[in-house]
């Protein structure tokens, strides 16, 4: 595979995590990496919002097991640490959907340096999911 385009939606700890790990790993073996955080998920490009990140739902009192289980399988345990561990691979691109943004308080003065910047939707559809070899929706 040579791009691959992510759409995540979630916040949840878990379910946050699923994404960027393939992101890291295609990222790894040399695919381009296209991703656009959107609903919740937004909140991720923010140093704030990645620290609130937390398991949630029916294994939301699993939180500290989950993080020391990913400590131990060698990643990053936060998502922070994980998303510049990710973004240092040189070959994933991380944007906030401007309406999410919008929504979620997310703006050009919060956002983390290590995402390219708050765009449209269709903006990213028509530049990235068009032009990938496999899509993804989290």
């Amino acid at each position: 595979m040579k791009k691959l385009a992510i759409v995540i939606r979630d916040d949840e700890y878990d379910k946050i995590l699923t994404p960027l790990a393939f992101a890291y790993l295609e990222a790894s073996e040399g695919a381009e990496v296209e991703i656009l955080f959107v609903n919740w998920a937004v909140r991720a490009l923010t140093e704030e919002g990645a620290k609130q990140i937390k398991v949630g739902g029916n294994h939301a009192d699993k939180d500290a097991w989950v993080r020391e289980r990913v400590a131990n399988a060698g990643l990053p345990n936060d998502i922070n640490t994980l998303l510049k561990a990710i973004k240092e691979t040189g070959d994933v691109r991380f944007y906030a959907c401007s309406l999410a943004a919008n929504i979620f308080e997310v703006n050009q003065d919060n956002l983390i340096p290590e995402a390219e910047g708050i765009v449209g939707a269709s903006w990213f559809l028509n530049e990235h999911m068009v032009n990938a070899d496999h899509h993804q929706y989290f």
